[in-house]
Protein backbone atom coordinates (compact mmCIF):
# COMPACT_ATOMS: atom_id res chain seq x y z
CA UNK A 1 0.00 0.00 0.00
CA UNK A 2 2.98 2.29 0.83
CA UNK A 3 4.64 1.50 -2.66
CA UNK A 4 1.31 2.50 -4.39
CA UNK A 5 0.67 5.32 -2.88
CA UNK A 6 4.07 6.89 -3.51
CA UNK A 7 3.50 6.10 -6.99
CA UNK A 8 -0.08 7.70 -7.61
CA UNK A 9 1.32 10.70 -5.78
CA UNK A 10 4.21 10.82 -8.04
CA UNK A 11 1.54 10.37 -10.97
CA UNK A 12 -0.72 12.78 -9.58
CA UNK A 13 2.19 15.55 -9.61
CA UNK A 14 3.53 14.73 -13.01
CA UNK A 15 -0.47 15.09 -14.49
CA UNK A 16 -0.89 18.63 -12.76
CA UNK A 17 2.36 19.74 -13.83
CA UNK A 18 1.25 18.56 -17.57
CA UNK A 19 -1.81 20.43 -16.96
CA UNK A 20 -0.30 24.02 -15.62
CA UNK A 21 2.06 23.14 -18.64
CA UNK A 22 -0.94 22.54 -21.89
CA UNK A 23 -2.82 25.74 -19.70
CA UNK A 24 0.05 28.04 -20.17
CA UNK A 25 0.08 27.01 -23.82
CA UNK A 26 -3.14 28.24 -24.44
CA UNK A 27 -3.03 31.44 -22.85
CA UNK A 28 -0.07 31.80 -25.45
CA UNK A 29 -2.60 31.24 -28.04
CA UNK A 30 -5.13 33.33 -29.61
CA UNK A 31 -8.74 32.43 -28.60
CA UNK A 32 -7.70 30.06 -26.05
CA UNK A 33 -6.75 32.08 -23.32
CA UNK A 34 -9.93 31.47 -21.05
CA UNK A 35 -9.42 27.70 -21.30
CA UNK A 36 -5.87 27.88 -20.61
CA UNK A 37 -6.86 30.31 -17.72
CA UNK A 38 -9.01 27.50 -16.53
CA UNK A 39 -7.01 24.70 -16.94
CA UNK A 40 -3.74 26.73 -14.78
CA UNK A 41 -6.60 27.08 -12.37
CA UNK A 42 -7.56 23.39 -12.15
CA UNK A 43 -3.73 22.70 -12.04
CA UNK A 44 -3.13 25.21 -8.95
CA UNK A 45 -6.34 24.03 -7.20
CA UNK A 46 -5.47 20.29 -7.60
CA UNK A 47 -2.09 20.88 -6.24
CA UNK A 48 -3.31 22.87 -3.20
CA UNK A 49 -6.49 20.61 -2.32
CA UNK A 50 -5.39 17.55 -3.41
CA UNK A 51 -1.74 16.64 -4.06
CA UNK A 52 -0.52 18.27 -0.80
CA UNK A 53 -3.08 16.55 1.50
CA UNK A 54 -2.04 13.53 0.02
CA UNK A 55 1.55 13.87 0.32
CA UNK A 56 1.48 15.31 3.84
CA UNK A 57 -0.73 12.46 5.01
CA UNK A 58 1.58 9.86 2.90
CA UNK A 59 4.61 11.68 5.00
CA UNK A 60 3.41 11.54 8.58
CA UNK A 61 1.18 8.27 8.68
CA UNK A 62 2.98 6.45 10.99
CA UNK A 63 4.99 9.30 12.88
CA UNK A 64 4.18 10.16 16.24
CA UNK A 65 2.99 13.76 17.02
CA UNK A 66 4.56 13.77 20.28
CA UNK A 67 7.76 12.82 18.96
CA UNK A 68 7.89 16.37 17.81
CA UNK A 69 6.32 18.63 20.49
CA UNK A 70 7.78 20.59 22.91
CA UNK A 71 6.65 18.82 26.13
CA UNK A 72 8.79 19.22 29.69
CA UNK A 73 10.05 15.65 28.79
CA UNK A 74 11.27 16.61 25.17
CA UNK A 75 13.07 19.83 26.59
CA UNK A 76 14.73 17.93 29.45
CA UNK A 77 16.25 15.03 26.25
CA UNK A 78 17.39 18.35 24.00
CA UNK A 79 19.42 19.42 27.24
CA UNK A 80 20.35 15.82 28.33
CA UNK A 81 21.99 15.60 24.42
CA UNK A 82 23.15 18.89 24.16
CA UNK A 83 25.28 18.75 27.71
CA UNK A 84 26.72 15.39 26.33
CA UNK A 85 28.07 17.42 23.11
CA UNK A 86 29.91 19.57 25.20
CA UNK A 87 31.38 17.38 27.10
Amino acid sequence: MHKTRRIFIIILFFALIGLFAFGYYYTSQEGQEILGNKLIGFALAGGFFVLMPLFIYHRWKDKNIHDYMLTKENILKMKEFNDSKER
